[in-house]
């Protein structure tokens, strides 16, 4: 098992890694609009997606895998009122290789965000 820290997105701000890997798969923690630097990103869920996917793809660098080989996204929304500009800006992400995916309201994310997405992905 090896433990996946990068100081290309925000540190955990509790008790767990950024990611895992094991066996050739990447486990991401959640990843919400922070900075690397710890800033929550303001704006609509558009401009907090973008920043969610900066996070995950310093991640999934770091861990030896990219967007392209993430077999599984789930995402958590505060508001599926936004879903339509969500896939917006996942598509720009994820336009040619299209994952497994979940999304799910929830009624609150951690420091409020509006937007927390997680992954699992094959390590290359």
């Amino acid at each position: 098992m090896k433990i996946v820290q990068t100081n290309g997105a925000p540190a955990a701000i509790g008790p767990y890694s950024q990611g895992i890997v094991v066996n050739n798969m990447f486990y991401s923690s959640g990843q919400i609009p922070l900075t690397p630097e710890g800033n929550m990103v303001e704006g609509d869920i558009t401009a907090q997606a973008h920043q969610v996917f900066k996070n995950l793809q310093a991640v999934l660098e770091e861990a030896g895998a990219s967007l392209n080989t993430v077999v599984k996204a789930t995402v958590f929304i505060k508001n599926m009122d936004d879903f339509v500009l969500l896939n917006e800006v996942y598509q720009e992400y994820f336009s040619q290789h299209k994952p497994a995916r979940s999304t799910v309201e929830v009624s609150r994310l951690p420091k409020d965000a509006l937007v927390e997405i997680e992954v699992v992905a094959l390590v290359k």
